[in-house]
C-alpha cells in the first residue's frame, strides 16, 4: 500500500480525500473532521509551545549530578588541551601504568573541557541543556521532515526528554544523542526529497567513533533506511519515487562511514571495542554487577512514560503501516532499539531520541485523524493545550524525590575530604580504592604517581585476573587477601555511599588489627597499614568506630550498658562528625542512640543534622516521626511519616508508624486503612497484626 502524496510529499493527516465541488457539505458523515490547520512559523502560539518545551527539556536534566565517571572525563579533557596529544598509555592508575590504553571518548573528553574550564558545574549543565536541545529540536525537526505539522510532536519530544533523563549526565553519550538525532535528521531529508547531505555521515561516523562506542548505531540507523530503499513498496519509496532504486548509495556511505570509525588515535580496537562489550566484557562478573548493564529498572520508570512509549510506538508503525505503507526503517529501528534498550537500561537514552521523531510522526497522524470538539480547532486554544499537557507530563517525574531539580553536584557520593586528609598529611604508596571513587581519586592527583588510584571507572584498564578479584573480594576474604598479597597495598579508600564490592572490604580491614581507619565520612573511609604509616595509625586510628554499617547495632546495645564504653564511642562518632561536611552516618548512629536513651531532643538535633548533610538517606524522617510521636505530636509525625514514604520505593515499614500516629489522633478508619496496607505489604508483621487486633478488628 503506498502512501498518499502532494507534490510528493505525505500530508500529515494521512491519504487526503476528494470533497468534490461542495467541499465538506459532501463528505460522508462518517468521515473524520477535517484536522485543523497547523500552525505556522508565524505564529505565536507555535514559539509558546516550543519555548514551554524547550524549558520542560532544560528543567527536567537540570538535576544533581551524581555520576562519578565525569571526573576522569575532565582530567583526560585537561590533559588533552595542555598537552595537544591524546594519550595512548595507561596514565591514569599505578598498576597498569604504562600499558596499552584504549577508550573510546577522547573528542568528548576535548570538547567537555573548555565548558568545566570557563564555569565549573554551570559549565557542565550549559553541556547537558546545550545537547537535549540539540538532540531533540533534530528530533522536532526530523518529524515536520516526515510530515508531522501539527503540535504534537513537541508533546512527544517533552515525554521522550523524560526518559533521556536519567541518562543526561555528564557523559560521552550526551554526545552520542545529538550525533544519533543528526542522523537521522540527514536521512529523513533525503527520504523526503530534500537535498542529499548523505556523505555528511561518513564525517558523522568518526566523530562519533572518536566521541563515544555506540558509533555502530549510525551504522544501524542507515542500514535500515537502505532496507526501505531496497525493498519495494513502504513509505521510503512511496515518498518520493527520486529515491527508488537509489539505495546502493547508502551502502556506499555506509562502507566509506564504517573505514572512517578505523581513523582514531587507538585503531582498530576502538572500533571493536562495543563488539568485545556485547560478547565478551558483558558476561564477566565485574560488568554483571554493574546495575546500568542491566535490564530497565522499571521502578525507575515509573512515571516517566517509558512503559507507555514501548507500547504506543510498535501500535502506531503498524496503524501507520496499514493505512499509508509500511515505514520498514521504523520498523527495524523500533524492534533493534526497544530490545537492546529492555536488555541494558544504559541504552534508554539512544532509544529516547530514536524513538522521538517516528513516534511525533505517527502520533501526529493519529491525532489529526481523530474527530475532536470544535472549540478545540482556534489555534490558540490549542496552544494552551499543548502547553498545559506537556507541563502535566512532567510533573510526576519532577517530583521524584531522588532526582531533585537543581544544578550541582551531589558531594556525597566523591571523596573530596577524604582524599584533603591524603594530601594534609603527605601520604604516598600504592593505594587501594573502589572502581568507584577511581576517577576522582585521579582527577585530584594525577599526575602523583604515588598517589593515584589502583583503578578508575574503567574495569577494562585493569587485568582480567584484577578485575576477578575486584568482584569476588565483594563476598570472599581469600579473594581480598589474594589482591593484597600482590601488590602490597599502603592504604585503601573505600566507598562507603553505595552497596559495593569495597563495603565487604572495609568489614574485613575493620577487623585486621594491621590495618586502621583513620578517616571517614559518607563518600569514602580511609584505612591504612600500620607496618608503613604508623604514626599516622597511632594519631588518627579509631577504636571503636567502623568503616562497615554490619555491627553498629552490637556497638551501640554495648554503649547503652557500659557508659564508659558509651562515652569512648560517642566521642569517636562526634570527631567523625567534625572531620567533614558530610557527616550524616555519624549523626545517624548518635540519633540512634540518644533515642534509645530517651534523649529526644538530642535524637531530634542529631537526626536533622543527618539530613542535612544527606537530605535523601531512608530512615532520617522515621526517627523524626517516632520522635513526634513520642512527644505527642502525631500530627506532625504523619508528615515525616509521608515524607519517608516518598524516600522509599514502597511503604513497607511505614505504614505501620502511619497506623500508629493517626491512632493517637483518634482517626480510626485512617489508622486501620494503614494497618491493612502494611499487612499487604509485609503479612508477618507483628505490630500491625497486634494494633488490629487492639482494636478489635482481624488482620
Amino acid at each position: 500500500m503506498s502512501s498518499s502524496r502532494r507534490g510528493g510529499r505525505e500530508t500529515a493527516a494521512g491519504p487526503r480525500r476528494s470533497a468534490g465541488r461542495s467541499g465538506d457539505a459532501r463528505r460522508p458523515s462518517h468521515a473524520p473532521a477535517r484536522p485543523a490547520e497547523p500552525l505556522g512559523w508565524s505564529h505565536p502560539g507555535l514559539w509558546l509551545v516550543l519555548l514551554t518545551a524547550a524549558s520542560c527539556a532544560v528543567l527536567s536534566v537540570t538535576v544533581r549530578i551524581y555520576d562519578t565517571d565525569f571526573w576522569h572525563h575532565l582530567l583526560a579533557g585537561r590533559v588533552i588541551w595542555q598537552t595537544h596529544a591524546i594519550p595512548t598509555r595507561q596514565v591514569w592508575a599505578w598498576s597498569t601504568f604504562g600499558t596499552p590504553d584504549m577508550n573510546a571518548s577522547p573528542l568528548f573528553r576535548a570538547l567537555v573541557w573548555p565548558f568545566w574550564a570557563v564555569a565549573e558545574v554551570p559549565g557542565l549543565f550549559a553541556w547537558r541543556w546545550l545537547t537535549t536541545l540539540l538532540a531533540f529540536g533534530l528530533g522536532w525537526l526530523t518529524a515536520r521532515r516526515m510530515g508531522a505539522r501539527g503540535l504534537t510532536p513537541l508533546l512527544v519530544c517533552i515525554l521522550c526528554v523524560l526518559i533521556y533523563r536519567q541518562r543526561s549526565q555528564v557523559r560521552p553519550e550526551t554526545l552520542a544523542a545529538v550525533l544519533t538525532a543528526l542522523t537521522l535528521w540527514i536521512l529523513a531529508i533525503r527520504r523526503a526529497g530534500g537535498r542529499d547531505h548523505t556523505w555528511w555521515l561518513v564525517p558523522i561516523v568518526w566523530v562519533w567513533a572518536n566521541a563515544h562506542l555506540s558509533y555502530y548505531l549510525a551504522l544501524v540507523i542507515l542500514g535500515a533506511f537502505a532496507l526501505d530503499e531496497w525493498l519495494p513498496g513502504g513509505s521510503g519509496n512511496a515518498a518520493t519515487g527520486r529515491h527508488i532504486g537509489r539505495w546502493p548509495r547508502l551502502l556506499v556511505v555506509g562502507l566509506a562511514a564504517a573505514a572512517a570509525a578505523f581513523i582514531n588515535p587507538f585503531g582498530w580496537r576502538a572500533v571493536v571495542l562495543p563488539f568485545q562489550f556485547a560478547l565478551f566484557y558483558r558476561h564477566e562478573p565485574i560488568y554483571q554487577m554493574i546495575g546500568e548493564l542491566q535490564p530497565v529498572m522499571w521502578s525507575n520508570n515509573a512515571v516517566n512514560g517509558l512503559a507507555i512509549v514501548l507500547i504506543l510506538w510498535p501500535l502506531l508503525a503498524i496503524r501507520r503501516g496499514v493505512r499509508q505503507g509500511f515505514d520498514r526503517a521504523e520498523l527495524v529501528l523500533c524492534a533493534f532499539a526497544s530490545v537492546t534498550m529492555l536488555q541494558t537500561q544504559r541504552l534508554t537514552g539512544s532509544y529516547a531520541v530514536i524513538t522521538a521523531p517516528f513516534l511525533a510522526r505517527d502520533l501526529d497522524a493519529w491525532v489529526s485523524s481523530r474527530r475532536w470538539p470544535q472549540w478545540t480547532r482556534p489555534a490558540w486554544t490549542r496552544a494552551v493545550l499543548a502547553v498545559a499537557t506537556g507541563v502535566a507530563l512532567c510533573v510526576p517525574e519532577w517530583r521524584r524525590i531522588e532526582m531533585p531539580i537543581g544544578v550541582g553536584l551531589d558531594m556525597t557520593r566523591y571523596p573530596v575530604r577524604a582524599c584533603d586528609f591524603i594530601a594534609a598529611h603527605g601520604m604516598r604508596g600504592r593505594m587501594f580504592n573502589d572502581v568507584y571513587l577511581g576517577g576522582y581519586i585521579a582527577w585530584r592527583f594525577w599526575p602523583d604517581r604515588g598517589r593515584l588510584p589502583f583503578a578508575t571507572g574503567t574495569p577494562e584498564a585493569m587485568t582480567r585476573e584484577d578485575r576477578d578479584l575486584v568482584t569476588f573480594m565483594a563476598a570472599s576474604k581469600p579473594a581480598w587477601r589474594r589482591l593484597d598479597d600482590k601488590y602490597g597495598f599502603d592504604f585503601a579508600l573505600l566507598n562507603r555511599r553505595i552497596d559495593s564490592g569495597a563495603s565487604y572490604v572495609l568489614d574485613f580491614l575493620d577487623a585486621d588489627s594491621t590495618w586502621a581507619m583513620v578517616f571517614a565520612d559518607d563518600a569514602a573511609a580511609l584505612y591504612v597499614r600500620r607496618a608503613r604509616f604508623g604514626a599516622l595509625a597511632n594519631s588518627f586510628g579509631y577504636r571503636i568506630a567502623r568503616g562497615a554499617p554490619e555491627g553498629a547495632s552490637a556497638l551501640a546495645a554495648r554503649a547503652a550498658a557500659d557508659p564508659a564504653f558509651d562515652a569512648a564511642y560517642r566521642a569517636e562518632l562526634e570527631r567523625m562528625a567534625r572531620g567533614s561536611e558530610y557527616h550524616s552516618r555519624p549523626n545517624t548512629l548518635l540519633a540512634r542512640m540518644d533515642l534509645a536513651a530517651g534523649r529526644l531532643h538530642d535524637a531530634r538535633a542529631r537526626t536533622l543534622a543527618a539530613i542535612a548533610a544527606s537530605p535523601l538517606t531512608p530512615g532520617e524522617h522515621e526517627r523524626l516521626g517516632r520522635i513526634a510521636l513520642l512527644e505527642g505530636h502525631p500530627a506532625e509525625a504523619v508528615l515525616e511519616f509521608e515524607q519517608e514514604r516518598r524516600l522509599r520505593i514502597d511503604g513497607r515499614g511505614v505504614e505501620v508508624w502511619l497506623g500508629q500516629a493517626y491512632q493517637a489522633m483518634g482517626r480510626r478508619d485512617k489508622a486501620i486503612a494503614h494497618y491493612r496496607a502494611e499487612l499487604r505489604l509485609d503479612p508477618g508483621n507483628a505490630a500491625a497484626r497486634e494494633a488490629l487486633a487492639g482494636m478489635g478488628l482481624a488482620p
